[in-house]
């Protein structure tokens, strides 16, 4: 009896010295989602509007983290080192995640090498807008203006290596014009400058332009995306102005360490996919210009090695450095 009391209880050791050693299931504690800018932005506002319904998801809370400076490279570099264990995210932004590499020598981390892929979560197209003093009411008329008066305009975007700057380059190499870059620090900088006319021509997400063409302050001449913008509806496409092929969007999507198990990215997605599903996030998406495009990781992977060399070619055909 008293051996079968000791072989009892040395199993139920056992056992329970097993359970100990066993992984808690993901996610069992709060997951950290990096933010590579300060706050506000299209970023932050992304990572604000996905957390509280990405927490419902996932059973737990999200804590969002900025961590800016050197063009989102000190956020990208942090997560790159983070454990890939799922709980600690990149809020990824397009031109730093596909851009930066061809701006950057010796970069600390490698979009492709040192991140695994969770979901695209929305992307913003961009506008072309100049002040009501330039006298050009579409985009043509601000091209003829260029080219009548090479270097005589400046355009204004919110950083170097930024969406506006590396696609008004794209933009200036297709229309055959010199306009002078004036780089800002942020949105909001660079806003307050075009609206007092310091600068005449600009590149910006409609949740950055909308109040301002309400109210006459800023002149919006084309939205370089397919579809007319719902919240500009009377702002013709790039197609509709006579150029095709200039097509303006940001992507902001979700990236884990390299080596994250593959059990906990499909976790992750699907909470995303769940999340972008509901109406909180779709209004507050609408309501800032942006539009909800999940996209799963494969067809993520596919889309950044495709950016990383569309927008490489750009940018060294550009020769757009990093400041």
């Amino acid at each position: 009896m008293r051996k079968s009391c000791l072989a009892l209880a040395a199993a139920a050791s056992l056992a329970a010295s097993l359970a100990m050693s066993q992984p808690a299931p993901f996610p069992s504690r709060p997951v950290t989602l990096v933010v590579p800018v300060a706050p506000g932005g299209i970023l932050d506002t992304v990572a604000r509007m996905l957390a509280p319904e990405l927490g419902a998801q996932l059973g737990q809370p999200i804590v969002v983290d900025n961590k800016a400076g050197a063009s989102g490279n000190i956020g990208a570099a942090f997560v790159a080192r983070s454990k890939p264990d799922g709980y600690t995210l990149l809020v990824g932004y397009s031109m730093f995640h596909v851009g930066n590499p061809a701006m950057f020598r010796d970069l600390a981390w490698d979009p492709l090498r040192d991140f695994a892929s969770v979901a695209m979560v929305a992307v913003s197209p961009h506008v072309v807008a100049v002040h009501p003093s330039v006298p050009a009411h579409t985009l043509q008329e601000l091209v003829d203006l260029a080219r009548a008066s090479p270097g005589k305009l400046n355009y204004a975007s919110p950083g170097s290596g930024s969406v506006p700057h590396v696609g008004m380059e794209l933009f200036k190499q297709q229309a055959g014009i010199d306009i002078v870059h004036v780089p800002y620090k942020g949105a909001g900088p660079m806003m307050q400058d075009v609206v007092a006319g310091v600068v005449q021509v600009t590149v910006a997400t409609p949740a950055s332009l909308l109040g301002f063409v309400q109210s006459g302050r800023v002149r919006a001449l084309a939205v370089a995306a397919k579809e007319r913008h719902p919240l500009l509806p009377d702002v013709p496409t790039t197609a509709e102005a006579g150029y095709p092929n200039f097509q303006l969007e940001a992507w902001i999507a979700l990236f884990a360490p390299a080596g994250t198990p593959g059990e906990v990215i499909e976790r992750l997605t699907h909470a995303v996919q769940e999340s972008l599903r509901t109406g909180a996030v779709i209004e507050r998406a609408r309501a800032t210009g942006m539009a909800i495009r999940f996209m799963p990781p494969a067809q993520l992977d596919a889309t950044v090695r495709s950016d990383l060399a569309y927008w490489s070619k750009v940018i060294r055909d550009a020769n757009i450095k990093a400041d």
